[in-house]
């Protein structure tokens, strides 16, 4: 009860999949009980499924620094506004190798601890043409089966309600 409450809260979501070969944006947003600082400092870290070591992503003070080396080089930049508490990046051109845990640490003196933010990030592959044909062959039989079902409805309603006619018409006529 006397450890002070961590005034520094980083936001991202739990989990993100996206499809193989298309690009990303991670969004992590930030709040903290201090002004914002020049000092202010983000660091994004991948550890990849394989529980490998953690690589660095991309640094930013005052300005964003993308990697010369690694995985991520040339395929991350800084899509962030830290005027918004906003401090996300994009990813490129996504590859199977991208599946992992990504992390989002925030320090802006004196806030500098808190809790990291964290987003596994799933990477599938596309969805095949024939995927995509068996679904819309689904659907379509699907709804033709139940236009058939709402006409054969009709019919029989309209057939019972004629005979149901008739029967008023022929008990009227022996009256």
């Amino acid at each position: 009860a006397l450890w002070p409450a961590a005034a520094m809260e980083v936001h991202t979501s739990k989990e993100v999949n996206a499809v193989n070969g298309t690009n990303l944006r991670l969004k992590c947003t930030f709040s903290s009980s201090s002004p914002i600082s020049q000092h202010l400092s983000v660091t994004w870290n991948f550890q990849p499924e394989d529980l490998g070591s953690h690589e660095l992503v991309l640094y930013y003070l005052q300005e964003p620094y993308n990697l010369p080396t690694g995985r991520f080089k040339e395929r991350v930049t800084w899509d962030g506004n830290i005027e918004r508490n906003d401090v996300s990046i994009m990813i490129w051109n996504l590859q199977p190798t991208d599946n992992g845990t990504f992390t989002c640490q925030v320090k802006n003196p004196p806030d500098a601890d808190g809790v990291i933010g964290e987003v596994r990030l799933r990477v599938v592959q596309k969805v095949h043409f024939s995927e995509i044909h068996f679904l819309a062959v689904a659907i379509g039989s699907a709804c033709v089966l139940m236009i058939i079902v709402v006409t054969v409805v009709i019919i029989c309603r309209h057939h019972r309600k004629k005979a149901q006619e008739k029967r008023i018409e022929v008990t009227g006529t022996e009256l």
